[in-house]
């Protein structure tokens, strides 16, 4: 992963973590209760500062790399300004082709993702021994997130740990039971999101 993405995603954890000290108790859900953000799609989706290969079939000369701007848009030889984030590759592709049409014959597009955005990974802060952005992907849960961590501190309030989600409503969190979860309870083990933070808090001696 990239140094740039991990600082853009530490950046981005610690205004989450800021906005989550005013969080209301009417937006704290249990493990069991958190809901789910309405973009979770099967297809993979296209975020600001992610790396996107645009390879145009038989036209080297226009395929190319680059990244997704922070007003989601990309500009390419021959598309200029286009939006990309919010947009699965496939449907990327197709508006790209739809362009590339006006001044090729039968054009075709292949987008692949070679770096992920902050709005792409996961946060996990606090007391871990390695506090980092992970890359998101489909099925990933919170034990995962906590054995890529490296584990908890030995400082580590794991029983006060929880999610923080971003959902239409607001921003949300949901209590997450690491140590209990570390002892075998699964409770605590749901799916993580992309966008989510863990937050793992210093114990109070």
């Amino acid at each position: 992963m990239h140094n740039n993405n991990k600082t853009a995603g530490l950046i981005i954890a610690a205004a989450f973590l800021a906005g989550a000290c005013g969080t209301s108790t009417k937006n704290m859900y249990a493990p069991t209760d958190c809901p789910v953000p309405d973009f979770v799609s099967q297809e993979y989706i296209i975020g600001p500062g992610d790396t996107l290969d645009v390879v145009v079939w038989r036209h080297e000369e226009i395929t190319t790399t680059i990244p997704v701007r922070p007003d989601g848009r990309i500009s390419t030889p021959l598309v200029d300004d286009m939006l990309a984030s919010g947009k699965s590759p496939s449907d990327l592709a197709h508006d790209m082709e739809v362009v590339l049409a006006e001044y090729l014959r039968t054009p075709e597009v292949s987008i692949i993702v070679t770096g992920q955005g902050a709005s792409n990974q996961i946060q996990v802060v606090g007391e871990v021994l390695t506090p980092q952005a992970l890359s998101y992907r489909e099925g990933v849960k919170v034990l995962d997130v906590v054995v890529a961590a490296g584990g908890l501190s030995e400082f580590a309030a794991g029983h006060k740990a929880h999610i923080v989600r971003q959902s239409p409503g607001g921003q949300i969190e949901c209590r997450v039971n690491l140590r209990d979860l570390l002892s075998g309870d699964m409770t605590s083990n749901i799916l993580v999101f992309a966008g989510d933070v863990l937050v793992v808090p210093e114990s109070s001696f």
